[in-house]
C-alpha cells in the first residue's frame, strides 16, 4: 500500500490546490416582489416603451430624439444587465464590488438623465404634425419617459436608504 501512495504522489503535479466553487447561479424567485425588483421592472419595461416608441419614427431627423435614443438605450440595457445580476444573485458571489454604491449612482445618473430626456422629448413632440403617427409616438413616449424618470427617482431612494444603512454599518 505504501508504493502505491508513494507512486501517486510523484504523478501529481505540484499545483497548489484553490477552492473553486462549482455552483450555478441560483433564480431569486423573491427578488421580483420586493420594491427594488418591481422598479426595476418597471424601469425596463417603461424604457423599453421610450425608445421603441422614439425608434419607430422618423426620428434621426431631430437631433434632439437622437439624444432621447440614446438615454433610452444606454440605460434600458444598464437596468437589464443590473437586474440580471441582482435576480441570479451575482451580486452575493462578487462581493468586491460596491453594489450599493454602484446601484446608487447609475439610478441617481438615470434619474437626472432621464429628467432631461423627458424635456427634450415632451418639446419634441412639437415638432411633429397632429394626429399623425410620428406624434402619436413621440407624445406616448415623451409620457413613459416621465414615467422612467419616477421609477428611477424611486429607484434612487431606495438605492440611498440601502447605501446610507451600509456606510452606517461599517
Amino acid at each position: 500500500m505504501d508504493r502505491v501512495a508513494v507512486v501517486a504522489a510523484r504523478r501529481t503535479p505540484a499545483v497548489p490546490e484553490c477552492s473553486i466553487s462549482t455552483s450555478t447561479l441560483a433564480f431569486d424567485h423573491n427578488f421580483t416582489t420586493t420594491a427594488k425588483g418591481l422598479l426595476l421592472l418597471a424601469e425596463i419595461v417603461c424604457g423599453m416603451l421610450v425608445w421603441i416608441l422614439v425608434g419607430g419614427t422618423e426620428y434621426f431627423h431631430l437631433s434632439a430624439l437622437c439624444w432621447v435614443m440614446f438615454v433610452a438605450v444606454l440605460f434600458w440595457a444598464l437596468t437589464v444587465c443590473l437586474f440580471i445580476i441582482y435576480l441570479t444573485g451575482a451580486h452575493n458571489r462578487i462581493p468586491w464590488v460596491p453594489w450599493t454604491t454602484l446601484s446608487l449612482c447609475l439610478n441617481c445618473c438615470a434619474t437626472a438623465l432621464y429628467l432631461v430626456t423627458a424635456v427634450v422629448d415632451a418639446l419634441s413632440v412639437n415638432q411633429a404634425i397632429r394626429g399623425r403617427h410620428n406624434y402619436n409616438c413621440w407624445a406616448a413616449s415623451a409620457f413613459f419617459a416621465f414615467l422612467t424618470t419616477l421609477c428611477y427617482a424611486g429607484s434612487s431612494y431606495l438605492s440611498y436608504r440601502g447605501w446610507k444603512t451600509t456606510e452606517e454599518g461599517q
